[in-house]
């Protein structure tokens, strides 16, 4: 009867180290997404990356029309400047 105690306890306490590993391993886990998510290098990598995806998508025929539009306006301010 002893011997069947002690074994159990064995098993009960083997199972613990188990568990307690691998939580120990998850929590590493988490840990290290959570750093990665919060690096300032790597939020501005991936900001920077969401913009040239933004931008990719921007239709050229719109894209054209807002640079023509900037350069219109940047014109009529140099020649307005220059008429004075």
């Amino acid at each position: 009867m002893a011997d069947t105690q002690t074994t159990s306890a064995k098993l009960g306490q083997a199972a613990l180290v188990t568990e307690i590993e691998k939580t120990r391993a998850e929590l590493a886990r988490t840990i290290d997404a959570i750093t990665d998510r919060v690096s300032p290098s790597k939020v501005a990598r991936r900001t920077s990356a969401q913009v040239r995806d933004r931008l990719a998508q921007v239709d050229p025929l719109i894209g054209g029309a807002v640079a023509l539009a900037a350069v219109s306006i940047a014109s009529y301010l140099v020649w307005r400047r220059l008429k004075r």
